[in-house]
């Protein structure tokens, strides 16, 4: 690991870390605390992604959209409209509104082939964001003086790596660059966010072979055809799966680096409570 020890963490002038784990247990609430400090750096994957790997595409979509009325469409047309996402930290919102739900155009949903199309490039840009971090590390200090970083990652950073692999080439760029640390829900979480989930259900990356199975699943359990499939009826029934496919990944993932819980994250009041709690997740010193 980055930090060995509990002594090589606290000792070090620069801290650098990479939280994963289901989105809703609090990823970006502790990213926030340590940013709004003024001595951490807060490096978003999902805004990487919606603003350099997928912006042209999620901006078009909308145009698309913005084209079937004709009085948009004449003022796009004659450059007299901008059309554009307004993606901040706190509202990804326009990355999920693309992405988007399979199944019956009637109700918003998309034909399969365009939706395996766009999780493709959610996967591509993903990985993409990932890969920049030690980038926008050293950018964060070069450039604005920032002592130390974190990168927060979204839920689906299991899907595109093999954890068990000891030499996976994305988990070991990241392992080399930060301490990885593993934000663990319990059942209780897991059914809290089903439960979210169920009322306001939003688009997901999924793993390309578990996408694939599950489509399958569904059309066969429900005895309908592509264009019938409820969106918001496919996501919610996918979802509960999703969570337990993902959560083994997350548990061999959290064997490159340290574990904590959203508990944890709820009881911190400064960034010194942070630096506090991952020193005693690490091994004691030497």
């Amino acid at each position: 690991m980055l930090y060995p020890t509990a002594e090589d963490w606290r000792a070090a002038p620069r801290r650098k870390v990479l939280i994963f784990g289901m989105s809703g247990l609090g990823k970006t609430h502790l990213s926030s605390m340590l940013r709004d400090s003024g001595d951490w750096f807060h490096y978003s994957i999902d805004y990487r992604i919606g603003t350099r790997y997928l912006g042209e595409l999620i901006a078009d979509n909308a145009k698309a959209e913005a084209m079937k009325v004709p009085f948009l469409r004449d003022l796009l047309l004659s450059d007299s409209i901008y059309i554009g996402s307004n993606i901040t930290f706190d509202n990804l919102s326009p990355v999920a509104t693309w992405l988007g739900k399979p199944g019956d155009p009637d109700r918003g949903g998309l034909p399969m082939a365009e939706y395996a199309k766009r999780q493709e490039a959610f996967r591509r840009a993903e990985i993409s964001a990932l890969k920049d971090t030690a980038y926008f590390a050293n950018r964060a200090e070069a450039l604005y003086g920032y002592p130390h970083f974190i990168c927060d990652t979204g839920g689906s950073i299991c899907e595109w790596v093999d954890p068990e692999n000891p030499n996976d080439p994305l988990l070991k760029q990241l392992a080399d660059e930060c301490l990885l640390v593993w934000i663990k829900g319990d059942e209780a979480h897991t059914q809290e966010l089903i439960r979210r989930f169920d009322k306001a259900p939003k688009p997901m990356a999924y793993q390309p072979e578990f996408l694939t199975r599950a489509w399958a699943d569904y059309l066969a359990e429900k005895n309908i055809t592509e264009d019938a499939v409820n969106p918001d009826d496919f996501i919610r029934w996918t979802y509960a799966a999703a969570l337990s496919h993902r959560q083994p990944r997350y548990a061999a993932m959290a064997k490159w680096g340290v574990t904590i819980t959203p508990a944890d994250i709820d009881a911190l009041r400064a960034p010194q409570d942070f630096t506090d709690l991952i020193a005693n997740r690490l091994p004691a010193n030497g």
